[in-house]
């Protein structure tokens, strides 16, 4: 047991729980730390004659953090010294040393150097199954842009040659695209995949299905997709939006009642979707790329999204385990 500094003694007196300190101990809760622990005990260093890693379990725990609250490495390193509830979370004392920067990110390419985030979705999506939180009948996919610094003033004087510009309405952008595939009646993510900005979203929905669902909803950006080779094969009902130029040169006045509600019925359904998207770009912050390449952002892509699972299923995981905060 880690001794506790004067500091953190006073820590734990304090009256008031902080956000922080509330989402951390629902973390806690909900995370299926046992089966995450056995994915990557077989790639993580058991020690030899050198200084002895750290728990794998308190380097999950920091990665897990760098997540949800946006952290770089050097920053990362920085919480763990100068904030109580991030360093208790991860198991660690002032007392003892303390992993750096290069020790973090270490762990991270690891995980990526071994492709273990689509595992840990997948970890994360069986535990929630298991409890009867994640139904396979329906999906809805969506993509959203995940902007990339467009500046030319680095090392290689260029953009990121895998991220690309696009234009969304009036306005242009330029980085990747976040591609999902959502269960239809909870909202958790089930699916991922990732492009550059200009991809066109129907050329991933067949990427986004599981192969179990009946039907799937999708916005007027997979118009077509029933034509397509890619889903050809797939035994599923398509219903996508219809354009709003299309529902607006009806000239059938019933008719164009009829369909504007048939669509309107269509994006109550699809608004699911939507929810992942805003965990994790206002929840955890994510609202730009913080590597080169689509190979590093992908994985942490996906993770942002299993843990975004996670957040939006905590009430119920936490109502079964009779833990439910008031």
């Amino acid at each position: 047991m880690n001794q506790l500094t004067f500091g953190d003694s006073e820590y734990g007196v304090k009256r008031k729980q902080t956000r922080r300190e509330l989402f951390l101990a629902e973390m806690e809760k909900v995370v299926p730390w046992d089966a995450l622990l056995a994915l990557i005990a077989p790639v993580y260093p058991k020690g030899g004659n050198g200084r002895p890693p750290y728990p794998l379990q308190t380097m999950l725990r920091i990665h897990l953090m760098q997540n949800w609250f946006g952290y770089s490495d050097p920053a990362m390193e920085e919480a763990l010294y100068e904030v109580t509830p991030v360093r208790k979370f991860a198991g660690l004392s002032l007392t003892q040393a303390l992993p750096d920067e290069t020790t973090i990110l270490n762990f991270r390419r690891r995980l990526e150097v071994n492709e273990l985030a689509p595992k840990l979705l997948a970890t994360v999506n069986a535990h929630l199954g298991q409890r009867g939180l994640l139904l396979r009948s329906g999906t809805i996919v969506d993509a959203t842009i995940i902007h990339a610094p467009s500046s030319t003033k680095n090392q290689d004087k260029a953009r990121d040659p895998e991220m690309h510009q696009t234009k969304k309405g009036n306005q242009y952008y330029f980085g990747m695209k976040a591609h999902i595939g959502v269960d239809a009646e909870g909202g958790l993510v089930h699916t991922v995949t990732t492009t550059a900005a200009n991809a066109a979203d129907v050329t991933q929905a067949a990427n986004l299905l599981h192969g179990e669902e009946q039907w799937v909803f999708g916005d007027a950006g997979y118009t077509g997709v029933d034509k397509r080779q890619e889903p050809a094969e797939r035994q599923v009902t398509w219903h996508i939006a219809q354009k709003r130029s299309k529902v607006q040169a009806i000239a059938d006045a019933k008719l164009k009642r009829m369909v504007t509600k048939l669509e309107r019925h269509k994006a109550s359904i699809r608004a699911r979707v939507e929810h992942p998207f805003r965990v994790i770009k206002r929840q955890f912050g994510y609202v730009k790329v913080r590597f080169r390449g689509l190979a590093k952002n992908t994985a942490q892509i996906i993770t942002l999204f299993a843990l975004s699972n996670l957040w939006m299923a905590r009430h119920k995981l936490l109502a079964m385990t009779g833990q439910l905060r008031p």
